[in-house]
């Protein structure tokens, strides 16, 4: 294999480069999509650590904010394990 990479002509590599970023930002585009798709980009998340215990810690704003994100969290967890469960279905 030395042997061959030596007599390729002098700028060869340079291809090589090009090829192997291509498929990088390939590769990043796809992990950036699927992400969107599964919803891994969501701002609100830093309010799913809070529970009705923490209440008293938090504004009023903050407290019903947080709640409204749980409950939409938990609803998309429930759409996402129905969705699971049919895929599963369907390939059994």
């Amino acid at each position: 294999m030395e042997s061959y990479l030596q007599s390729l002509d002098d700028g060869w590599s340079i291809y090589l480069w090009l090829v192997v970023g291509g498929m990088i930002i390939i590769a990043v585009i796809y992990w950036i999509r699927w992400g969107m798709m599964n919803e891994q980009f969501d701002e609100d998340i830093k309010y799913l650590v809070f529970d009705e215990g923490d209440r008293d810690k938090m504004s009023p704003e903050e407290y019903a904010k947080s709640r409204e994100v749980n409950t939409s969290q938990m609803l998309s967890r429930e759409r996402v394990l129905k969705r699971q469960e049919k895929e599963k279905h369907q390939n059994q």
